[in-house]
């Protein structure tokens, strides 16, 4: 379950050509955009996933904030590396994100499971939380929380809040054991090689 909600995530967060002044506003034109892009193309996404591949990277990768996310990820193994490591690591994890979910994104049919809510609590310009909720199939309502940062004008996410679970955290987790295990480049090279399968349900 949680695995489909990481997909419904990170598919719906911020195509080029939404509004990233505005966090809420952001999340909420997303939706729209995303299912407009499955509604026109699903048949052909089903026959090829690797075309709903290349929407997600040329849509999303823009408006992530992967190299910051990254470092969370790494955490204190972070420490040392050059920027062009913590750059090769981003983007094989978004690699491994994308190609991953692809075919997952599929699964959800209606722009009506999402539910977007009114900013709540604290928020600054370096976290702000933005909070939906998604309808399942069985009528539950699941929690999928996007967490933001301000960089220049625009919101770019970081996390994804997935039932109180932050994918985040969880990767920290399993890349903290590789890295612990094997050392940070060979780390690396398993990602890129899609020999490294970071398990979400954890």
């Amino acid at each position: 379950m949680r695995a489909l909600l990481l997909i419904l995530g990170l598919a719906w967060t911020l195509p080029a050509l939404a509004d990233t002044s505005d966090p809420v506003e952001l999340i909420r034109q997303t939706t729209g955009e995303m299912f407009a892009l499955i509604d026109a193309n699903r048949s052909e996404y089903e026959a090829d996933p690797a075309l709903l591949e290349t929407e997600l990277r040329d849509r999303l990768l823009p408006r992530l904030d992967t190299v910051y996310s990254a470092r969370l990820v790494l955490g204190r193994h972070g420490r040392g590396l050059e920027r062009e490591q913590v750059e090769a690591f981003a983007e094989a994890l978004a690699e491994l994100l994308m190609s991953r979910y692809a075919t997952g994104l599929l699964e959800f049919r209606s722009r009506d499971q999402v539910e977007i809510l009114p900013l709540a609590g604290d928020n600054t310009e370096r976290s702000t939380r933005v909070r939906t909720r998604i309808r399942l199939d069985s009528g539950n309502r699941a929690p999928v929380d996007y967490v933001l940062r301000k960089t220049g004008d625009e919101w770019r996410v970081f996390d994804v809040i997935i039932e109180g679970i932050s994918y985040v955290a969880t990767f920290r987790t399993q890349i903290g054991e590789e890295i612990r295990r094997d050392g940070f480049e060979r780390m690396l090279a398993r990602l890129e090689a899609g020999e490294i399968d970071v398990d979400i349900e954890s």
